[in-house]
């Protein structure tokens, strides 16, 4: 009846949703009231929507995006969905809270450094990695580096030392890779954290004396310079000085498909894909443009990038399934992301046609690759 219903003002004071944030929600589709005024276009709530809107409150306040908070109230009972969108929430909360304490760290030593300035000298960080495992790191982010000269700070890898794990990171804009190498620091100490941006010049020389490399590879890291020994061999250069881009928010990915497949399988289907020369960037820039397609049983295939729900497909190119997620990307950056020989399966995050796309090894979690999409063309 009516005379039940809560009235906009009355639901926001029972529920702690302001009245305006109720007419958003209702906007976007969240939460939209059991009955409007046709005449004056006010909104009217059933006595069952208090706890969902107590239930929004809630979301609203740990900070759940408008996307997961539609994930949440949509999800069917007992399928376990709107945890898993908690649970993803809830480790991004703290991975920031994470890079948060990190970076106060970093702070409070350059406020030392500025109140004093003749007292303070870069703290050097001396550290051991393995040389196999180096190599296959630098291997792994070296096509990533950026060439820009407009952009120096990216012509470098990050070599980002966190406690216990090295991490190397490279990126363009357009793609970026990361890896992991585990640490021996003196001491037994994994507490220690520093990060310098290293130029592709001396990265590529560590990797030229890594070659015929086993032991350990020694590391001195003093924020201003980077000096190497590799089996008696020592090589130095001057970090660049920039402040790398803050790339621990850019790889937090929350993939609506998962696919897993073998790397070779992968590559060979690439590299034979149907491709579009389009724009890939604000310079105007063309590439040759394919487009995977993973369909709601996680099959993936190769579509033409003019292909729409089998239309125009072309003799050679599969039609992507009713419902499948679609992804543009340069061609040539994904193959670069699959270097010939790699072996064992691979696993592919997608969550969207203009979100990121995640190329993983299963073994090596902490060592990926990222792309950034290519818009494709209204048709």
């Amino acid at each position: 009846m009516e005379s039940d219903l809560r009235s906009i003002g009355e639901l926001a004071r029972d529920s702690g949703l302001s009245v305006s944030a109720l007419r958003f929600y209702d906007g976007a589709d969240v939460l939209a009231p059991a009955r409007v005024d046709p005449r004056t276009g006010y909104r009217w709530y059933a006595p069952g929507q208090l706890a969902e809107a107590r239930l929004l409150a809630r979301l609203r306040r740990v900070g759940l995006p408008l996307a997961g908070i539609r994930a949440v109230l949509g999800a069917d009972p007992g399928s376990g969905a709107a945890h898993r969108v908690l649970d993803a929430h809830l480790r991004r909360l703290e991975d920031g809270l994470a890079d948060a304490r990190r970076e106060l760290s970093l702070i409070r030593r350059l406020i030392d450094q500025r109140e004093n300035p003749m007292n303070t000298a870069p703290a050097e960080h001396r550290f051991t990695v393995p040389a196999p495992a180096l190599a296959e790191a630098l291997d792994a982010v070296r096509f990533a580096v950026g060439s820009d000269p407009e952009l120096p700070v990216l012509s470098g890898v990050l070599f980002d030392l966190d406690g216990g794990l090295l991490r190397l990171v490279a990126t363009d804009r357009y793609r970026m890779a990361l890896a992991e190498v585990p640490v021996d620091a003196p001491g037994g100490s994994g507490a220690a954290s520093a990060a310098v941006i290293v130029p592709a010049a001396l990265a590529d020389a560590l990797r030229a004396l890594l070659g015929p490399a086993a032991g350990p590879v020694e590391l001195a890291l003093d924020g201003g310079a980077v000096r190497i020994v590799v089996d008696g061999h020592r090589i130095e250069g001057a970090a660049l000085d920039h402040d790398y881009p803050d790339y621990r928010a850019l790889v937090r990915l929350d993939p609506v498909r998962r696919v897993g497949l073998p790397a070779a399988d992968l590559r060979e289907a690439v590299a034979c894909a149907p491709t579009r020369s389009l724009p890939s960037g604000p310079d105007g820039t063309h590439c040759e443009v394919a487009v995977l397609a993973v369909d709601e049983s996680g099959r993936l295939t190769l579509v033409a990038p003019d292909a729409d729900a089998g239309v125009n497909a072309g003799a050679d190119a599969a039609a992507p399934a009713p419902g499948a997620l679609r992804v543009a990307v340069n061609r040539d950056f994904l193959l670069e992301a699959l270097p010939a020989g790699t072996p064992g399966q691979l696993v592919l995050e997608l969550g969207g046609p203009i979100a990121p796309l995640a190329i993983r090894t299963p073994d090596h979690p902490g060592t990926f690759s990222v792309l950034m999409p290519v818009r494709l063309p209204a048709a």
